[in-house]
């Protein structure tokens, strides 16, 4: 299976079938629920007092079954193959679109009640099929691109699905909207269907009984979802994703109309613009990250959205109008533009933010698990959906506050809530200081990163020109590396709170400390037999001169402990930075940015026979002359 683009993939059947069947089944989702609305709001069909009891009460409904069904719908896409599962869903969505003519034939508001409850749980028991199968089609190198792609295919088809339903539900003659919007989505339904049949087999590895109790799996979801700490810390980043876009979305009628006194005409043009760039900057990841899943990318998006937030509530502060506008005098007043660059900017970051969230999740649950893990994504989704509902209730209801005053609050919340998981999880810091030095200070090429297994213990050995050294390798390389540096360099402030997020193993001189220097070894062996990629830089020390100094015997005394293979790379382009020690001693150096790195990864080797000469003479062959 060859690597291929996110767009590339959309001509492979590994992504194609199943990106069309989530296509409509999402476009089908939001469609009618805007088109309900609307008929609830203008047709007559339910009393002028009812209105908005009936209208909350539809979205509540299409929520509520992921409550009830997420548990039973992780449980039985981890138990049985999930294409077949998939055309099963399929087929009940076609039969829902069926019913869902039927209610509007007959112009009940309970069946019309019904039906969408009916397409909230179809949906419930699709998401985890949808995000599981990913990781089992797709290359981890894909995983990023295929997860943006869907993203994007998602956000697009929900702006669609608005758009149309509110055309269609607010229609006068009230025939034409049920004809139409039956037509549509029983058309959507049965292209959804067809599309499902070319979906690849996935099969399920897990071995376990079923359980069918919804409350009980609902529980046994939640802990299974706590077990990896970055897994459910990401969980809620997700769900804070979801949480911050309903509260925006939903508010923008209202803000449109009261606060940047824009005509209804205004109102989908701006949730294109927030809605296309989410999209925009869920492609932009595979471009940002290399094709990995780089969580450094999560610190950018949220501070992005922060503060074009933030700007945001001052733009609209400073909208001076006196009536009403249509589209195009909205666009051509003072302040306009101000919003809806902020918009953009605020659609783009979240995109970024969501995205590598995602494919984290997918990429370190197990396979055994990992529907049921998105499954419990989902509850926790809709909880905190709910929960800021309430809040925006509570804001606009009760205290009476305004509308950019709540939208304020939930950026300042989504501060917060980012530095407690960047503080909970420090890989996320990591990530992000390595993701930054790679794409500012330094530009760096890789050569032969593939050569890096993607699982199971290995040795890196390279040359040690500065103190970063540590960062631009973990940044080349697509899986964690657990690095062994000597004490002096793992103290470095700063760096050292770096140094221990990921996990590195300090030695201590042996002239000095004895038992330390052995407990290291140990150190070293346990992460070896634990499957660790680990990092040695056997000079020791930062050169002195550029040149590379004579390797330790430390090395082999790892390789004769734990026998793996050995990875011989260089780091070219380092020396004469201001943090090595060339000039006139260290900080010395030049300050360039963006200067030229170059990380040159050999074939792995087996560890008999090598010598410390001949793995310094494998790395100096791989760095050539100092530049």
């Amino acid at each position: 299976m060859s690597e291929t683009s996110q767009f590339g993939l959309l001509t492979k059947k590994r992504l194609l079938p199943l990106f069309v069947t989530q296509f409509f089944g999402a476009f089908n989702d939001n469609v009618f629920k805007a088109a309900l609305s609307l008929i609830f709001g203008y047709s007559g069909i339910v009393a002028a007092q009812h209105e908005n009891l009936y209208i909350n009460l539809a979205v509540a409904l299409l929520i509520l079954p992921l409550f009830l069904f997420s548990a039973t719908a992780g449980t039985i896409a981890d138990h049985y193959e999930k294409s077949r599962l998939i055309r099963i869903v399929k087929t009940a969505e076609v039969a829902i679109a069926c019913l869902i003519a039927i209610a509007l034939y007959f112009r009940q508001v309970w069946m019309l009640l019904a039906v969408l409850f009916l397409l909230g749980a179809q949906s419930a028991f699709f998401s985890p099929l949808k995000f599981s199968i990913l990781p089992q089609h797709l290359k981890e190198t894909e995983l990023i691109g295929g997860n943006a792609v869907v993203g994007m295919g998602t956000f697009v088809a929900i702006l669609i699905g608005t758009i149309v339903g509110g055309i269609l539900g607010g229609m006068e003659d009230q025939s034409t909207v049920a004809i139409g919007l039956s037509a549509l989505v029983i058309a959507a339904a049965l292209v959804g269907l067809a599309a499902s049949f070319g979906i690849p087999q996935a099969p399920s590895i897990y071995k376990g009984n079923p359980g069918w109790n919804p409350v009980k799996e609902t529980w046994k979801l939640l802990k299974i979802a706590t077990e990896r700490d970055a897994v459910f810390k990401s969980i809620l980043g997700v769900a804070w994703f979801w949480t911050l876009g309903s509260v925006y979305i939903t508010q923008f009628p209202k803000l449109t109309e009261g606060h940047l006194l824009g005509e209804s005409a205004v109102v989908p043009m701006l949730l294109a613009i927030i809605t296309i760039s989410i999209a925009l900057g869920s492609l932009t990841c595979e471009w940002l990250s290399g094709r990995r899943i780089e969580i450094g990318l999560v610190p950018v998006g949220a501070f992005g959205a922060s503060i074009f937030g933030i700007d945001f509530f001052f733009a609209v502060e400073s909208i001076n109008a006196s009536e009403l506008r249509g589209v195009v005098e909205f666009l051509q007043a003072q302040g306009t533009l101000r919003v809806l660059i902020d918009m953009a900017l605020i659609g783009f970051f979240l995109g970024l933010y969501v995205v590598p969230l995602q494919s984290l999740i997918q990429a370190r649950t197990p396979l055994d698990r990992r529907a049921r893990v998105i499954a419990a994504n989902n509850i926790i989704n809709s909880l905190c959906i709910v929960l800021g509902t309430l809040l925006s209730i509570v804001w606009l209801t009760v205290v009476h506050f305004s509308i950019p005053t709540l939208l304020l609050v939930m950026v300042i919340a989504n501060i917060c809530v980012c530095i407690y998981i960047f503080i909970q999880v420090p890989e996320f810091t990591l990530r992000f200081v390595v993701w930054l030095l790679s794409h500012s200070l330094y530009r760096i090429r890789h050569t032969g990163i593939d050569n890096v297994p993607d699982r199971g213990a290995a040795l890196i050995v390279c040359n040690h020109v500065s103190y970063l050294d540590a960062l631009v390798l973990a940044g080349a390389v697509r899986r964690p590396i657990r690095f062994i540096m000597a004490k002096d360099i793992y103290d470095t402030p700063v760096l050292n709170y770096l140094f221990k997020t990921a996990k590195t193993i300090p030695i201590y001189p042996k002239s000095k400390d004895p038992e330390a220097y052995e407990r290291a070894f140990d150190h070293i062996q346990d992460a070896l037999e634990d499957g660790d990629l680990l990092c040695i830089f056997p000079e020791g020390n930062l050169t002195k001169d550029g040149e590379i100094a004579e390797f330790r015997s430390g090395v082999l005394k790892i390789l004769e402990n734990t026998p793996v293979p050995v990875i011989p790379s260089a780091l070219k382009g380092m020396w004469g930075s201001c943090f090595t020690h060339s000039g006139k001693g260290l900080w010395k150096g030049s300050m360039r940015l963006w200067s030229k790195i170059d990380v040159v990864i050999d074939e792995a080797t087996a560890p008999d026979g090598l010598s410390a000469d001949g793995l310094r003479s494998s790395v100096a062959t791989l760095r050539g002359a100092v530049q």
